[in-house]
């Protein structure tokens, strides 16, 4: 090795380190961005597709889903199972078996963008964690709609007794026209 290559050799590292030295010393003096996950979590983007959920309807606090199969149709993937019956005094059928495989579940949002009723949206949850692969396997999405359920009857205002019927007071009487278009003075 000659002199001349061993000196371009030593310039080049140098010039390496003195660039590494510039970017470590340039990231040092930024605000740190990291997040201590189990005490403090990012809000998840509103386009973040997690699993879907059925949504709570607001007014009646019950599923929107009709359980007309057109999510279950839709699924590429087979993993949407829904069953529905016609309940006493309802017009529609209500859903009683809305089961999801998660493990086969690819997240496209065919289902969600079927859904004539908008009953199935994709949920926030990114942490979904189990013991075994069986919890997802049939993710219970009726069960959890309770669960939601018993939440916001807890969480929703008291409804306000009705108003008593009291007797409405009278107008009072319309002031009547001078003659002669002359001012009325208050007696």
């Amino acid at each position: 090795m000659t002199t001349i290559a061993a000196f371009k050799e030593v310039c080049t590292g140098f010039m390496s380190l003195l660039t590494g030295m510039r970017i470590t010393l340039g990231q040092f003096f930024k605000p740190i961005i990291t997040v201590q996950y189990p005490r403090q979590t990012l809000k998840m983007p509103a386009r973040f597709r997690g699993h879907i959920r059925l949504v709570l309807d607001p007014e009646t606090g019950k599923s929107r889903c009709t359980a007309c199969k057109l999510c279950e149709r839709a699924c590429p993937s087979t993993c949407i199972a829904v069953d529905g019956a016609k309940l006493e005094g309802q017009k529609t059928k209500s859903v009683t078996d809305y089961r999801l495989n998660f493990t086969n579940c690819s997240l496209c949002g065919a289902c969600v963008e079927a859904c004539p009723f908008d009953a199935i949206e994709f949920s926030k949850e990114y942490n979904v964690v189990a013991f075994t692969r069986d919890a997802f396997d049939k993710m219970d999405l009726v069960q959890l709609l309770a669960a939601r359920r018993e939440a916001w009857t807890q969480n929703r205002p008291p409804e306000a007794p009705p108003a008593q019927l009291a007797p409405t007071p009278a107008p009072p009487p319309a002031a009547a026209p001078s003659p002669a278009g002359q001012p009325q003075t208050p007696a």
